[in-house]
């Protein structure tokens, strides 16, 4: 979206509310197929340990050497960015949205952006 705070301020009233739903549903729609990839290579990990051989270590280690896992792993990161990204403009608009003295979004909404509780267990797994 990338909306300058001039361009929002510019805004009306409607258009900055459709600018925020809009903005709200590429950040789910794209928080969903962040996730989705993320589920996807949690099995294709936990499927190459299953099928390796030798000891847990040796298992593990062949996983994090594994260019399919690596490449996958990048994706994820990336995907992650740009999701970040996307969280950055529908705040602005929030925040433009509150300057104005309309009502705020609700807080089930704010809880949605403000982060992903898992994530910080799942980036350290990503990175490995």
């Amino acid at each position: 979206m990338n909306l300058s705070a001039d361009a929002l301020y510019g805004m009306s009233d409607m258009e900055l509310l459709a600018a925020y739903a809009e903005a709200r549903r590429q950040f789910v729609e794209k928080k969903f197929a962040r996730d989705t990839h993320r589920a996807r290579l949690e099995w294709i990990r936990a499927k190459m340990f299953v099928g390796g051989s030798g000891g847990v270590t040796e298992r593990n280690m062949a996983i994090d050497v594994s260019e399919e896992i690596a490449r996958k792993g990048q994706e994820l990161r990336e995907m992650t960015r740009d999701l970040d990204l996307l969280k950055v403009d529908v705040d602005l608009i929030a925040i433009a949205i509150r300057f104005r003295g309309e009502s705020a979004p609700s807080r089930a909404h704010a809880e949605d952006l403000d982060g992903d509780s898992d994530r910080k267990g799942h980036d350290a797994t990503a990175s490995s």
